[in-house]
């Protein structure tokens, strides 16, 4: 019988020859394929008595063959067939075992010898072959050290390696370094999330820090520091206003916007929308401008925010007690019923008398008649009574009702083990939700009215069947039942309020607009504000949803009452917590039902009830 080795795709095979004719030959495998082999890629063809015996044989002799010794004992440019290279490591007298081992181990030694035809080698360049070797020996050491990681994050340690760098590894990680590669193995090997892995191996130091660095590595990839930036243009001297303003925020509040003044007059009262005017010292397209286009916003989170622009800014336009500070004024005039009669806008310096805060106000008598407990109380009382009748002329007295907002408040550290969290139910449609909103809906329609009657382009909120979005034309807003709306009330905080106040600045002023019709700044800002805007919002969603988790694990709350909204969807009593239970049948909206806290991950984050009963 003949023994055959012949090369197919690309690799060496032995195996008996069942028939030959000129062009090819049918050779059977060692596993009983049957092959039809051309004649040129057979490249020995031996009487034996045995072929995997030679295979065996041959084999083992190539593992013992020293490449180095056959390479150096080569000729440098001479390209040979294989049986010339037995001969010169063998000898003349070389054996088929021999011959066979030669051309086995010629072609597995790419490193050393290029092949140049069926069977026919060269030997590598020196340079070449030192090159390569120096990279099989790296990668040696390389796959070597991946091992030791993999075994490490297995048994529960973390190298160094992994440890200073795992955010990154989880979430922006460049998968050609060998700790990617070492972790995805470990992965692999442990059967488990990255997540878990790492958290098993004491590397996720705070889960508060997961999710933030997650957040900041995929929007903020280059840090949240703000680049150097040109010097303000700080505003020339300003008409001073006769008014002392005050705002109103919550505590955690320091990019104050807004604030409100009320003088009595000859026909009744004068009430004035104050907003800060950052426009007049921020030049379009400057650095710090571009900041702002860049972020498009202040992101908000418990314990800590992102904001749009720096504190140095920030500082010189925020309305802040005991300043008198430029400001863009909309002045309402209005007769002893509080009707409306008249309004005219102002560029203005305007004195600030007060921050106040709402859990103060929430927390004093303001509304009883003659009462002083608070600064400003009698202004605020005609406040609610004008706002009160807005909300009724746009029909939505109703719209806010038994809607509860919640305050987070974070004491400590946020990424510390021992931060706590207070979470403090807030009812909207309260006396100061109805003054603030209503006046800045009422300067925000004002406004794009007067833009809109212009023909001015600006970065208008419009919403029709159920979609909001912004838009560089005016049109109707239906959820706020407004004819034209924009956002120009915060332009410390968004970029679109911003952009809106130097429109309203240059109206006020008859100037030329400082946007042109088909500006293509505005539009690119119009493109990329609702879906940046969406993802700041679903990530302060998400970390307050982290924080009611916290609460419940702080408090070691077992069971939560909760109202069904439809089928098995619950919002729960007491936390901004609406969710699908999983093992409860479908209810009538608003069935009270008692569930219990059946499992609480930090890490992803995610809690896992189960239904006791209905109450």
């Amino acid at each position: 019988m003949k023994s055959a080795l012949f090369e197919d795709d690309g690799q060496l095979k032995f195996g008996n020859v069942l028939a030959t004719s000129e062009a090819s030959s049918q050779i059977e495998t060692r596993e009983g394929r049957r092959l039809k082999v051309k004649s040129t890629n057979i490249l020995l063809l031996r009487e034996s008595k045995d072929t995997w015996d030679l295979k065996a044989k041959a084999e083992a002799l190539r593992e013992s063959m020293d490449l180095t010794l056959l390479w150096e004992s080569a000729d440098a440019d001479a390209e040979k067939p294989f049986t010339e290279y037995a001969e010169l490591y063998f000898g003349e007298s070389s054996n088929d075992e021999q011959v066979c081992a030669t051309l086995l181990a010629l072609h597995s030694a790419p490193m050393y010898f290029y092949k140049r035809g069926k069977g026919i080698y060269r030997p590598a360049p020196e340079a070449s072959l030192k090159a390569a070797l120096a990279g099989a020996e790296r990668k040696a050491r390389e796959a070597a050290q991946i091992e030791q990681w993999v075994s490490d994050l297995v048994a529960g340690n973390a190298p160094d390696a992994i440890a200073s760098q795992w955010l990154r590894l989880l979430f922006a990680p460049d998968k050609q370094t060998l700790e990617y590669k070492a972790l995805s193995a470990a992965v692999e090997r442990a059967r488990m999330a990255p997540v878990a892995l790492l958290s098993k191996c004491g590397v996720i130091h705070s889960t508060h820090a997961l999710h933030f660095g997650k957040f900041l590595l995929n929007t903020f990839p280059k840090g949240t520091e703000f680049p150097a930036h040109d010097p303000l243009a700080l505003p020339e001297s300003l008409p001073q206003a006769s008014v002392r303003a005050f705002s109103i925020d919550d505590d955690s509040t320091t990019e104050i916007d807004d604030a409100f003044s009320v003088e009595r007059t000859d026909t009744g009262y004068r009430v004035g929308i104050h907003i800060a005017a950052p426009a007049l010292g921020i030049a379009p397209n400057s650095s710090l401008d571009r900041v702002a286009r860049d972020r498009l916003s202040t992101v908000y989170m418990p314990g800590r925010k992102i904001t749009m622009l720096p504190e140095a800014a920030v500082s010189v336009f925020s309305l802040d007690a005991g300043r008198v500070v430029p400001a863009v004024s909309l002045y309402l005039e209005l007769d002893a019923a509080l009707e409306i009669k008249s309004q005219h806008s102002k560029v203005e310096s305007v004195t600030i008398a007060e921050n106040l805060r709402i859990p103060a106000l929430e927390a004093s008598s303001w509304m009883e008649p003659g009462d002083e407990s608070v600064p400003f109380a009698s202004d605020l009382r005609l406040l609610f009574r004008l706002c009160a009748q807005l909300q009724s002329v746009r029909a939505e007295q109703n719209a806010q009702g038994n809607r509860i907002d919640y305050n987070f408040d974070v004491i400590g550290e946020p990424d510390a083990a021992d931060a706590r969290i207070e979470i403090k139910p807030r009812e909207r449609g309260s006396a100061i939700d109805v003054i603030v909103s209503e006046l800045m809906i009422y300067a925000n329609v004002a406004w794009a009215k007067q833009l809109a009657e212009r023909g001015l382009i600006a970065m208008y909120r419009v919403q029709g069947a159920g979609k909001t979005k912004m838009s560089s034309q005016p049109g109707p807003h239906e959820g706020l039942n407004v004819p034209n709306y924009l956002w120009a009330t915060s332009p410390l905080r968004r970029f679109s309020d911003l952009l809106n106040q130097r429109q309203i600045i240059a109206a006020i002023r008859g100037e030329s607009p400082v946007y042109a019709r088909g500006d293509a700044l505005v539009m690119a800002a119009i493109a990329d504000f609702d879906a940046t805007y969406s993802i700041y919002a679903d990530f302060q969603q998400q970390m307050e949803f982290y924080w009611c988790l916290r609460y419940l694990v702080q408090e070691k709350i077992e069971r939560v009452t909760a109202s069904v909204i439809r089928e098995n969807l619950v919002r729960f009593d007491h936390l901004p917590i609406v969710q699908r239970i999983s093992d409860m049948t479908a209810k009538e909206p608003g069935t009270r039902v008692l569930l219990a806290v059946a499992e609480i991950d930090l890490l992803e984050p995610a809690l896992h009830t189960r239904f006791i009963d209905t109450v």
